[in-house]
């Protein structure tokens, strides 16, 4: 039995509609052996209109995958290049080589120098990382591309010593001599903060204190901050506002606080309180919905929040608990963990990684499908749907175009 003309055209209608308007970011972690091709992601991705991808290095196989795409990359030099980078010919070499051959074609707006590294106990790391995001951005401004690509780093929220109410938000004592110099390289440069944010792990570690709802934007009383007054429904709002007290403690009130990561397990050891699919569904559905009504924080409210979801794939070989190797919306076959609403398409074959053959073949499936239906149907002689078909006709030749075009 065939599927109704119009009943297929909303569907796809409400599927093309809701994910034009996503401008979510996604963490693309490589910790597996069993990951598609960064050119069948880059299809995936583009089939769901992911628009922001933040890797962990600059692989130049992912940055040639998503060539012409539009996507907007954060790329990453890992914490054993702290030292390295402090030099201005290996920060300017690093750029020459990993950066300024693919910018052309393919979009990179962010290098984030480290990754959590206050959080460690290696004070001579930790010595090295303003010194290192300063000389990068140095080596920027000398190639020219300091209007294009903005230097920061990502910091764990365990830098807080104090988080709730969210207006006392507070450094760790020990990191101020660290944290007075990073945030004024932010202002200088106009730069955001990067945290990683996981009101999971709080929930997991609470003994019950902390309810299910207010992490997973359900309804729920919320909190108040007997401070502002300001009303909490979710964690994760509240966690975010207090990184910008902590900013504001420390004398500074125009730097942006963007989340390079949260995300929650779909699978846990038996001490992982809350790992499941369907909190794990809840969790980034939830949020995914008020990014797409660009809510801002209470103490933010005219600032949109800017999320990266961790992670775009499960990664079976990081080590540590479970839920390490379970935060990913998609299995590495490209289907959905759990479904948010990102249906996207995996292509079965292995493209190579021209972007132009990834466009087409997204396109085209959708294409086909809609085609095949009408052809199905019948239409001769009713009027409405030979209509509608030949509207499938105008979309099919333009998409066709728009794929030699990509």
């Amino acid at each position: 039995m065939a599927i109704p003309l119009l009943l297929l055209f909303l569907f796809f209608s409400d599927s093309l509609t809701k994910s034009e308007s996503l401008g979510v970011g996604i963490n693309y972690g490589q910790i597996a052996n069993n990951l598609p091709s960064a050119s069948r992601v880059a299809s995936l991705l583009r089939s769901v209109n992911i628009t922001k991808v933040k890797l962990y290095d600059a692989d130049p196989v992912v940055l040639s995958a998503f060539a012409n795409s539009g996507v907007e990359f954060v790329i990453g030099l890992g914490n054993e290049y702290l030292q390295k980078m402090t030099d201005p010919i290996q920060a300017q070499s690093w750029i020459q080589q990993h950066v300024q051959p693919y910018i052309s074609q393919t979009k990179i707006t962010c290098i984030t120098v480290g990754n959590e590294v206050l959080m460690g106990n290696d004070t001579q790391l930790k010595s090295y990382l303003l010194p290192a995001m300063q000389t990068v951005a140095a080596a920027l401004r000398t190639l020219g591309l300091t209007k294009d690509i903005y230097v920061t780093t990502a910091h764990s929220f365990n830098i807080l010593a104090n988080s709730f109410p969210p207006s006392a938000g507070a450094f760790r004592p020990d990191l101020a001599e660290y944290m007075q110099g990073i945030l004024a390289f932010h202002k200088q440069t106009n730069s955001p903060f990067l945290i990683n944010v996981y009101p999971f792990f709080a929930y997991k570690d609470s003994n019950g204190q902390v309810l299910l709802d207010y992490v997973l934007f359900q309804p729920n009383p919320g909190t108040i901050d007997p401070n502002t007054n300001l009303h909490y429904d979710n964690m994760l709002y509240a966690q975010i506002d207090a990184v910008y007290a902590a900013i504001k403690a420390l004398g500074h009130t125009d730097i942006q606080v963007k989340v390079s990561e949260t995300g929650w397990p779909s699978k846990g050891d038996p001490n992982e309180f809350g790992a499941t699919p369907e909190n794990a569904r809840l969790y980034n559905g939830n949020l995914l919905s008020r990014i797409e009504q660009r809510q801002g924080t209470p103490a933010k409210p005219q600032v949109p929040i800017d999320v990266f979801f961790f992670a775009l794939f499960n990664e079976n070989m990081k080590p540590g608990p479970v839920s390490e190797r379970n935060y990913g919306l998609y299995y590495p076959d490209g289907s959905p963990v759990y479904n948010i609403g990102l249906q996207g398409i995996l292509p079965r074959m292995d493209y190579s990684a021209s972007a132009k053959n990834v466009g087409m073949l997204s396109s085209g499936i959708l294409s086909l499908l809609l085609v095949t239906i009408c052809l199905l149907e019948n239409v001769p002689g009713d009027a409405a749907k030979e209509g509608f078909c030949d509207g499938i006709e105008k979309i099919v030749q333009k998409t066709a175009l728009e794929s030699r075009n990509f």
